[in-house]
């Protein structure tokens, strides 16, 4: 079953992750929190914002 996980960097910022069900870490937090209770925060925003959110497709810019 696929899980968001926590714990403390060794900077003791807490961070998440998210597991696939096969073990295989998909997605992880971009920035540590100081406090336990923001880290599950950012948590519960993707769990209730992430199913609804649309794809977008970003052009790539052209160099010349």
């Amino acid at each position: 079953m696929a899980r968001f996980e926590h714990y403390q960097d060794k900077g003791n910022e807490w961070r998440w992750r998210f597991t696939s069900s096969n073990g295989r870490v998909i997605a992880v937090s971009s920035e540590g929190y100081r406090n336990e209770a923001d880290c599950l925060n950012g948590i519960r925003l993707l769990q209730s914002e992430g199913p609804s959110a649309p794809i977008n497709r970003l052009e790539t810019p052209k160099t010349h």
